[in-house]
């Protein structure tokens, strides 16, 4: 007796990205690449521009600084300035704004002017990250689309730190520190004549400003910054760094009261209070602080220890680049097979075993090399992973209309990690080298402290996110 066989239905095709779709998401992540090697294209030449400016050994840290308080404090502000807005137009004035910046740091022959290059290009980094940002989150669905795009998004995040580190030291040792800048201006003027023709404006929220929210929240974050930033360079007793986290901690906290009966809060508590909300970016401010640090001190590591010029410092990082190229690449899938909060602690704990592997690298030779490679390059891959992990988790679950915010937040959490890693685990190793007199041993304990906090903040994360978001 034959038996009919009955086909299973054919599953769903898998969704692909519309020419249009993938022409956008070049524009946006072409914008958010060369925003985050803005962030690390300066660290190697800093040595370079203090001879050829005159800036103290002491204050070349500000040139770093000067482009991350802006970035940091006005993020938020200007993420919901673009829900109210429009997303491409505060996008747009990200790029103008940019290339002007760029133009003039290029061009500066004073300290001053240069820092206030630097200061440009932090408000157009808070103007364009959270809009770039919530312009993606807005044109692509939740779900596999969305999360490959929010995995490039990372990926040409991470990579654009260690680009940075090796586009600084060729420009710096082939030609000068001043095309560090100049690099941009081309980029940012072609994201300016073609956005407006491939970038739909998004549709204004109709809402009042939070003015008290927009005045705590940016003082608060402005404050914390500089209080962590002082803190790193003059030790934490400072007074000035102490006054600055007392006023730090006393505007967030006026923050939280006024969004708990504005009319129309800048950030709703129902939406700060939320898992994925509230616990993503906590899994990504650990990720975005620590592993920049890891970048810093490997960067002192190679040139203290190994004695490498800034051209061979920035191709030792080609391996942490193509680890995190790797690691935004498979971050989707394993977000899509284990879920966010699986794939988000999981990360965090691979970037936490990598970096406490550091803590076995010796004085130099070829071992102690391949092993800082091996070692830095598994931190990479799973510090990508909860990069794409976090990104996903803290924007999905929201209406088009919050976008701007929740990216605002996300975008935030980034800037304020970049920012407060240095400064913190630095003053750990310096404190270190100067009871021990060893430059190695000094690095090793802030790795190894950089490593327990991570391993802290993937357990937190996993058990804060309680369900599978």
């Amino acid at each position: 007796m034959a038996t009919a066989v009955i086909d299973a239905p054919a599953a769903p095709p898998a969704p692909r990205m519309t020419s249009r779709q993938r022409l956008l998401l070049t524009l946006l992540l072409g914008s958010q690449f060369m925003l985050a090697v803005d962030f690390s294209i300066l660290n190697i030449a800093l040595p370079d521009i203090g001879n050829g400016l005159g800036f103290s050994l002491g204050n070349l840290q500000w040139i770093s600084t000067a482009m991350m308080l802006p970035s940091a404090g006005f993020t938020l502000l200007f993420g919901r300035f673009a829900d109210i807005a429009g997303r491409r137009k505060m996008l747009l004035v990200g790029m103008a704004l940019l290339a002007l910046g760029s133009l003039i740091g290029g061009l500066a022959t004073t300290p001053e002017v240069l820092l206030a290059a630097r200061v440009l290009q932090g408000l157009a980094s808070a103007l364009a990250t959270p809009a770039a940002l919530s312009l993606l989150t807005t044109s692509l669905p939740e779900g596999p689309l969305r999360d490959k795009a929010l995995g490039l998004n990372g990926t040409l995040i991470s990579a654009g730190f260690t680009v940075g580190a090796i586009f600084g030291g060729v420009l710096t040792d082939l030609l000068s520190w001043r095309w560090a800048f100049f690099i941009n201006v081309p980029v940012a003027a072609a994201i300016l004549l073609a956005a407006p023709r491939v970038i739909p404006e998004s549709r204004g929220v109709r809402t009042k400003l939070d003015i008290p929210g927009a005045i705590t929240v940016t003082g608060g974050l402005l404050a914390l910054v500089y209080g962590v930033t002082t803190a790193g360079q003059q030790g934490w007793g400072d007074p000035t760094a102490l006054l600055s986290l007392a006023v730090a901690a006393a505007l967030l906290v006026a923050f939280w009261l006024v969004e708990l009966k504005a009319e129309a809060p800048l950030a709703p508590v129902r939406v700060l209070k939320r898992q994925s909300v509230k616990w993503g970016n906590f899994a990504g401010l650990i990720t975005f602080t620590m592993e920049s640090s890891v970048i810093f001190l490997l960067t002192l590591y190679l040139q203290e220890v190994f004695g490498y010029s800034p051209l061979q410092t920035g191709l030792a990082f080609c391996g942490i680049g193509i680890a995190s190229f790797i690691g935004g690449m498979v971050a989707p899938r394993a977000i899509g097979r284990f879920g966010n909060r699986n794939a988000l602690a999981g990360g965090l704990l691979l970037q936490a075993i990598g970096t406490g592997a550091l803590f076995l690298v010796g004085n130099g030779g070829a071992g102690s090399l391949v092993l800082m490679l091996a070692a830095s390059s598994a931190g990479a891959f799973g510090h990508l992973n909860a990069i794409v992990g976090y990104m996903v988790t803290a924007t999905s679950g929201l209406p088009d209309g919050e976008q701007g915010l929740a990216t605002g937040l996300a975008s935030m959490t980034q800037q304020v990690g970049i920012t407060m890693g240095i400064p913190v685990l630095s003053s750990i190793a310096t404190a270190r080298i100067a009871a021990t007199g060893s430059t190695l041993s000094g690095i090793h304990t802030a790795l190894l402290v950089d490593a327990a906090i991570v391993l802290a903040g993937s357990a937190i994360a996993y058990a804060g996110l309680r369900r599978r978001h």
